[in-house]
């Protein structure tokens, strides 16, 4: 029986083609302007940018200028890079203006379809970013796209790993920026590190347009980023306990490859007892005695390190350095750590130098970090498997936009063999025939490994002038992919998600122009090398059309079906012909580890034969349901990770934007003067208590509690034996004394110093506390989960203790900064400068990362309050310049005002 809501879908069309229908009557206006528009001169056209801008200025709203806005970067388009948008990349545009995400299959111009909405929204002059998933494509697209900002009269710059900040606040400053979704989280975080606004480089977060959506704001987003500074260094311990495991036995320990998990059983946990005690590194007799925690930390760590990550897999080892491999892409991660000591674990696996741990200073997952612009929308070829998690999280629906040509390209049912030795014999089978008949062929793979190992097979098999790109070869991997397309070539490739370049039949134009021509000059012979460049590709498409188009042949199913459905993309792009099959075998490991040794008794008892292969669509299915499930639990996952993240952002939120304030303000005594009134409270109402006799007064820890948090020696016991004496006595006496010395010194210091001063002290003491607590959080976080045993909500009972936690650290705060000022003097001049060194910070995503920034150290020096004259001044000798101003030039010579350089609020200077 038909339901009633499958016809009406037949009648009305699904929801998605309602919505793309709802875009044509602005595709028909945008259209219907394209004569006017491209009547223009390039002047006139330019002028169009101005134009719009003033109407927006005038009143109107970004959707009411959509229209001639689309129009005009159109037309542009035309002009400087020869590409006309087509209907449906004006529908793709719309979509990203309004809050969701476009999804468009491979080949389909994403590239393009992004500047129709930046340009639209950076007419607001508050600045768009637009974000990919490396910088070789920040780069490009920035420097391809800008040359039509450029002509529309709008400014461009990328955000690339290594620019110094000056760069960076310029390169926000543009209309239009262009950068990696790690850049624009480190750059949050560094900035709410600085301690003046003017040293901040992010100027906002208006609108943000994410390509390869699927992959920065799901796949990356379930590791935060982290700017990390040097613990202590245990490197011997990582060895010594590193050399245990290869002494264990199976029975010692049980993996759980579905969990990621390995544990120790009783058997092993007497072994590594008896070891560690040899070893000398046990404190007790047992190993999960309280005083042990760090041990069985370090021991679980190296039996991951051993049993659940494979090099060439999870990570290759390059330059004595362990480089992680993302899983999804099969990209190299360099400055990507894991954390909490399990990247020393790899280290000390494979006998390389061990860096030190490292503690968290700041972080931020991708999810809160792109939930703080005002406006996101996203692109990319695989969305609508994860549209749930989109919706629920990020409040982006997904709209499918249909091609501009229709797909023509044959998906076949997949081949699954019992084992992995017959799996790659038809697969080496299938690749020569279609090598032979010239048919360009993309096989994927699911790491190096096994990347390598059948580029060895097919070597035997006498198949030669394959490619093999993985992270071994990334630099060449541009000028690999874009060969691909070429008749003939053979191509094995670690997951495509996001390689960023269009795989052409026939080869890419643009690419050979480049790789063959270099820098010769413009002229005749280049002209005519070009011509010839061009008749080559045009024949070899043919060819390559003739043969069938590109073939994607897969060697395994991912956990994700969007991993697979971008393999399969890179094949029928534009209406080309093509073809794409997976082969499988009941070894591989999505079937292995979710249950295949039924199917392969069943497909014994079947008669099933060696090398022949089970093809059936229920079989299809079947593995589909299964990669649903793991999708379903992997969204779980990382849902209940944010649900723990908010808790920490709520409280992130609030320091971040006190310390804006605390910059912002011209003057902050009252901020101050606050803190110490809430200090003596607190002192006097925790050693006299309301309502008690004089004789039930703790005076003398009062007494001891007041010089430690206030530097005054005050007789309080003495006060408490007059006659008549109350606490609102003591109260005012102990104000008045301490108030009267916060007020001498202050006009002692004068008001620029004072002020001065007071920022340096609250924001240091400030983001040292906050240190302190992320690692508390940490703590409590990763205990909580037990309290499920007990029948409490492990996320109530984090949300409850952080919260008090950071409540102590705000009574924290106010009694340390208390006590910091109370204590500060200026120095009449500093004998010798005593400069220490600046820890390392580090910015990481997966808890670590590459080398940045100098960390901040909390000190406070002195500062000399002597004036001297700018001819006695030494500019190598910080110690002769006595009392500078703040709007003086700086006596090192570097030209800049004395606050924006030695004087500025950064730790180190203070």
């Amino acid at each position: 029986m038909v339901s009633f809501g499958a016809i009406a879908q037949k009648i009305f069309g699904s929801s998605n083609e309602r919505r793309i229908r709802g875009y044509k009557p602005k595709v028909d206006a945008i259209n219907a302007m394209e004569a006017e528009i491209a009547a223009l001169s390039d002047d006139e056209l330019k002028a169009q940018t101005d134009k719009l801008r003033a109407e927006l200025a005038g009143g109107k709203s970004v959707d009411d200028i959509l229209v001639p806005a689309f129009a005009t970067v159109r037309e542009a388009s035309k002009r400087v890079l020869g590409l006309r948008p087509f209907d449906v990349q004006l529908i793709g545009g719309m979509i990203l203006h309004e809050n969701a995400i476009s999804e468009m299959k491979t080949g389909e111009g994403k590239t393009l379809v992004a500047t129709l909405p930046t340009y639209l929204n950076a007419l607001s002059g508050k600045g768009v970013h637009v974000v990919t998933v490396n910088d070789y494509l920040a780069t490009r697209d920035s420097e391809w796209m800008g040359k039509l900002f450029s002509f529309l009269g709008m400014t461009t710059a990328t955000i690339v790993h290594g620019l110094e900040d000056d760069e960076r606040r310029a390169a926000y400053a543009c209309d239009v920026t262009y950068g990696t979704n790690n850049e624009l989280g480190f750059d949050y975080l560094r900035d709410n590190m600085k301690y003046e606004r003017s040293q901040m480089v992010q100027r906002g977060h208006h609108f943000a347009i994410v390509d390869e959506v699927d992959s920065i704001l799901i796949d990356e987003a379930r590791t935060p980023l982290v700017i990390s500074g040097p613990l202590e260094d245990k490197s011997d311990l990582y060895t010594s306990v590193d050399t245990f495991i290869p002494l264990l036995d199976d029975s010692d320990y049980e993996l759980d490859e579905k969990q990621r998990s390995a544990n120790f059983t009783e058997e092993g946990t007497e072994k590594l007892e008896k070891l560690l005690t040899e070893a000398d590194l046990l404190k007790g007799e047992s190993l999960y005695d309280v005083e042990n925690v760090s041990i069985v930390h370090h021991i679980n760590n190296a039996l991951r390190a051993h049993k659940l990550f494979t090099r060439d897999k999870d990570y290759i080892v390059r330059n004595g350095e362990i480089v992680i491999i993302d899983e999804f892409t099969g990209r190299m991660m360099p400055g990507r750590r894991y954390g909490e000591g399990q990247h020393q674990a790899l280290e000390a696996k494979e006998k390389v130098t061990i860096q030190p741990e490292n503690q968290t200073l700041a972080s931020v997952t991708f999810q809160n970090y792109f939930r703080m612009y005002d406006k996101l929308g996203g692109m990319t070829g695989t969305a609508s498997t994860e549209a749930e998690e989109f919706a629920n999280i990020y409040g982006l629906g997904v709209v499918e936009v249909p091609t501009n040509v229709p797909i023509s390209r044959i998906d076949d049912d997949d081949e699954v063999y019992r084992t992995v030795e017959e799996k790659y014999q038809a697969i080496i089978k299938e690749i020569k025939a279609a090598s032979d008949k010239k048919q360009p062929v993309l096989v994927g793979t699911t790491s190096i490994e096994k990347s390598e190992q059948l580029a060895e097979l097919l070597k035997n098999a006498g198949v030669e002038g394959f490619n093999v790109l993985n992270a071994r070869y990334h630099e060449q991997e541009a000028a690999i992919v874009s060969q691909a397309g070429v008749p003939g070539a053979v191509t094995i490739a670690t997951n495509m998600a996001g390689r960023g370049t269009d795989i052409q039949l026939g080869g890419n134009l643009d690419m050979r122009v480049a790789l063959e021509l270099g820098e010769m000059e413009e002229g005749p012979e280049r002209t005519k090398k070009e011509a010839e460049i061009k008749a080559d590709v045009e024949k070899l498409k043919k060819e390559a059309l003739d043969a069938g188009g590109l073939f994607v042949l897969a060697t395994e199913r991912h956990e994700s079906r969007r991993i697979d459905n971008q393999l399969r993309g890179r094949s029928g792009r534009q209406g080309d012909p093509g073809r794409s099959i997976f082969f499988l075998s009941l070894q591989d490991d999505l079937m292995r580890i979710f249950g295949s040794e039924r199917m392969d008794g069943m497909l014994q008892k079947l008669g099933l034969e060696e090398g022949e292969a089970i093809v059936h669509p229920w079989i299809n299915k079947a593995l589909e349901r299964a990669q649903k499930k793991v999708e379903a639990r992997n969204f779980d996952v990382r849902k209940n990770l944010l649900k723990f993240d908010d808790v920490m952002n709520d409280q992130r939120t609030v320091i971040f934007e006190q310390r804006l304030e605390l910059m912002d303000a011209e003057d902050i005594s009252e901020t101050v003067a606050e803190m110490r009134q809430d200090v003596i409270d607190d002192l006097i109402s925790q050693h006299i208590p309301e309502n008690a006799y004089p004789a039930q007064w703790s005076t003398a820890q009062l007494r001891e509690d007041i010089q430690t948090y206030l530097n005054v020696d005050v007789p309080v016991d003495e006060w408490a034996e007059e006659e008549g004496i109350a606490e609102d006595n003591i109260h005012e006496r102990l104000t008045e004394i301490v108030e009267n010395i916060a007020k001498e010194k202050a006009e002692r210091f004068g008001p620029e110093i004072n002020t001065y001063v007071q920022k340096s002290v609250v924001l240091q003491t400030l983001d040292q506390l906050w240190r302190e607590h992320l690692v508390n959080l940490e703590s409590l976080r990763s205990v909580v989960g037990l309290r499920g045993y007990a029948q409490r909500d492990p996320l109530q009972e984090y949300k409850s203790e952080g919260f008090e936690l950071f409540q102590a650290l705000l009574a924290n705060l106010r009694q340390v900064v208390t006590s910091q000022l109370m204590r500060v003097e200026l120095a009449q001049q500093a004998e010798e400068p005593a400069p220490q060194p600046p820890e390392v910070m580090e910015a990481s995503h997966a808890s670590a990362g590459d080398s940045e920034a100098d960390g901040a150290s909390f000190q406070t020096q002195t500062m000399s309050n002597q004036i001297v004259a700018p001819e006695d001044r030494d500019p190598n000798d910080q110690t002769t310049w006595g009392k500078v101003g703040r709007n003086e030039a700086c006596p090192c010579g570097s030209g800049k005002k004395y606050k924006h350089c030695h004087g500025s609020f950064a730790p180190e200077n203070i």
